[in-house]
């Protein structure tokens, strides 16, 4: 029988698909803040032989990543013999994007065995829709600048460098990089009047090939009040390609705002 392994990170994704899956064996990392509740394992990024022994013991056959893991500092001392197997391709690996890492954390898993599968496969009805969600019609002007920005997202795929901008009557207001879509859009909301003609759209995708199984793009409450707060006019996203966090929530954020959110095909 498959049982499934969440190895869990930050946000609320790790929660929903343990209270849908709840036979799951769920995993979580030293030093990565996480919003798990009951029977968790903990494990150290160090030491990915006992993590290895572990999920095999627990007899997981198929395993999920989920949530924010970030770039944790890694102590060489405590290699064990799993780790230093993996450690000549990671380690310069981590001297690029988030796209190469997570392929080569797809291909350590499979290697040993396991399924890796994507959080939206677990939890159906989580990815955006297309067509408009929620809010007012966008503006013909808005509509423009999603189409700008998604040119821009193109343009930058190979480079492996985010999956959000700002664009603003024509002009990119903000890209986001390592440090995220907060910051992204903190940096929006800080920029001067005299260099905005227009209040714009935050557009919401993954890179071109990038796998699905990991770090698929996410939106939530949270994103929805940090770009009422960037002042932009409302958000498009990738339709099928991004989750929408806590949607309940994220439909009663964009009321609150009254932002638009549409869903169009990338």
């Amino acid at each position: 029988m498959s049982k499934l392994a969440i190895l869990c990170g930050g946000g609320n994704l790790p929660p929903a698909l343990a209270e849908a899956h709840p036979d799951a064996h769920c995993v979580v990392f030293d030093g990565v803040a996480h919003a798990m509740r009951g029977n968790v394992h903990q494990h150290r990024f160090e030491e990915m032989g006992a993590l290895f022994a572990a999920l095999h013991e627990a007899g997981v056959t198929k395993l999920v990543m989920a949530g924010a893991l970030g770039r944790p500092a890694l102590d060489p001392t405590r290699f064990d013999a799993g780790m230093m197997a993996i450690a000549p391709r990671l380690l310069p690996a981590l001297q690029g994007g988030d796209d190469a890492i997570l392929r080569l954390i797809i291909a350590v898993f499979e290697e040993q065995g396991f399924e890796v599968v994507g959080a939206h496969s677990l939890l159906p009805g989580i990815c955006a829709e297309e067509g408009l969600i929620a809010g007012p019609a966008p503006s013909d002007a808005a509509l423009s600048d999603a189409t700008r920005a998604v040119s821009i997202l193109d343009t930058l795929s190979p480079l492996d460098v985010g999956q959000g901008v700002v664009v603003a009557a024509g002009l990119c207001l903000g890209i986001e990089t390592l440090q995220g879509t907060d910051a992204l859009l903190r940096f929006v909301g800080e920029t001067p009047q005299s260099l905005r003609r227009g209040k714009g759209v935050f557009v919401k995708a993954p890179k071109r090939g990038q796998d699905l199984r990991v770090d698929m793009p996410a939106i939530g409450p949270a994103t929805v009040d940090a770009a009422a707060a960037a002042g932009v006019e409302g958000i498009v996203v990738d339709a099928g390609k991004v989750m929408i966090i806590d949607r309940e929530e994220t439909l009663a954020a964009l009321a609150r705002s009254g932002l638009f959110l549409m869903g169009r095909v990338l």
